[in-house]
């Protein structure tokens, strides 16, 4: 017997445009994001217990990446996007079937809001109104291998840049997307294979738009505009 799935939520957050999305879940943990139940999944009965775990999985589309057909092949970003690997040595969103798995860190449980209840988890790598499959909750003893291989991505990629910004364009952000937009730009929010340092990238995250360029382990802001 098959089931389809059903679209139990969906996350909302400050993630307008993919690019710059952190490329995996828990790299920036300063901005929080929320996910909103759909009315048939608001029974408070469901949330019984999610308080005692500190991390949770979420199962969820691509719904940016849906497609009829699918490659075997798919190039990583890490590689320069020059590479051929596998799809099932990838996390890429084009995939036989879209479906992403994030781990992220609970920090908010509220049962009795007009949504109905709501979790605030931090560290998600999910595009704002991505539809979410499932929640289950994650446990260290079983989920957590140290001593796993990384195979190509063995760390967390090009390491952290040295953000350089002005005072002027520091007061133009608004002050609850501060750390995030920071913390985005830490972790070189470019595609691997780009490596101009005269090139303007141009990167959304809720209410503005940032303009920055790159050179070597320096990324300067340009600019930030209100969208």
């Amino acid at each position: 017997m098959t089931h389809s799935l059903s679209v139990i939520a969906h996350i909302r957050n400050d993630f307008t445009a993919k690019f710059g999305i952190p490329r995996q879940s828990g790299l920036v943990d300063t901005i929080t994001s929320k996910i909103v139940f759909e009315p048939e999944y608001r029974n408070s009965d469901a949330f019984r217990g999610i308080e005692g775990y500190s991390h949770l999985w979420l199962i969820w589309q691509f719904s940016e990446a849906v497609r009829d057909e699918w490659s075997p092949t798919v190039r990583p970003p890490r590689l320069g996007g020059n590479k051929r690997m596998g799809v099932f040595a990838t996390r890429s969103p084009f995939r036989p079937n879209p479906i992403g798995l994030s781990s992220v860190k609970l920090v908010g449980i509220d049962l009795h809001t007009p949504e109905g209840p709501v979790l605030y988890v931090t560290g998600a790598d999910i595009l704002d109104g991505t539809p979410i499959y499932d929640v289950k909750p994650y446990l260290a003893y079983t989920d957590s291998h140290p001593e796993a291989q990384g195979g190509f991505a063995k760390g967390p990629g090009e390491g952290s840049l040295t953000v350089e910004i002005t005072d002027d364009l520091k007061a133009q952000i608004p002050p609850h997307l501060y750390d995030g937009v920071i913390a985005l730009l830490r972790e070189d929010p470019r595609p691997g294979y780009q490596h101009d340092p005269e090139r303007i990238y141009m990167m959304a995250f809720g209410s503005i738009e940032v303009h920055f360029t790159v050179n070597e382990n320096i990324l300067t802001v340009k600019k930030i505009l209100a969208l």
